[in-house]
């Protein structure tokens, strides 16, 4: 099963992703994908360690390459989340490429590989603000990459003020 959660900045996507793994009696794997660039991103992931604490976690960090995360068919996983992911696969040593299509099906490979599959998603391009074309390109992947997930995916879930709101699926909280 794929699930995907998507809202705003600080909504309880992260929360909601975990209580839905909470009763899976199998592995439970968090794949990382923020790299640790800076204080801000040594504050995020030390919240997010503290927040998994004692939940049974195995704790993966795959920056790129999802495809590739060391798992096993009986493994439920969380991936958080998209927007670093995508970043992580666009903004290369060798310049700025799409990462759409290897984010997508990488996705779908590790969809197909694991009992259940949770992905974290950010709310990008709300803001009809008009920013560097860099920027607009990777809103437009990470919207893509989203759209795309979205179609494969059993349920999608948007969460505001910490309500999770089913798009698609089955209602699981």
């Amino acid at each position: 099963m794929t699930t995907l959660i998507t809202g705003g900045s600080k909504c309880g996507k992260s929360t909601f992703a975990e209580k839905l793994l909470s009763s899976h009696s199998g592995r439970k794997i968090y794949i990382a994908t923020l790299r640790p660039y800076g204080n801000n991103a040594e504050d995020i992931i030390a919240r997010h360690i503290k927040m998994r604490e004692g939940k049974g976690f195995v704790t993966i960090e795959q920056f790129t390459d999802i495809n590739k995360a060391p798992v096993k068919d009986s493994d439920a996983v969380l991936l958080e989340d998209i927007g670093n992911l995508a970043a992580n696969e666009m903004f290369t040593e060798n310049g700025i490429v799409s990462p759409v299509t290897k984010v997508v099906s990488g996705i779908k490979t590790l969809s197909e590989i694991v009992s259940e599959l949770i992905i974290v998603t950010n709310e990008v391009g709300c803001d009809g603000i008009g920013y560097a074309p860099a920027t607009m390109d990777y809103i437009a992947a990470v919207s893509s990459i989203n759209r795309s997930i979205a179609e494969f995916a059993d349920n999608v879930y948007e969460c505001v003020y910490g309500i999770p709101v089913t798009l698609k699926g089955e209602k699981r909280c």
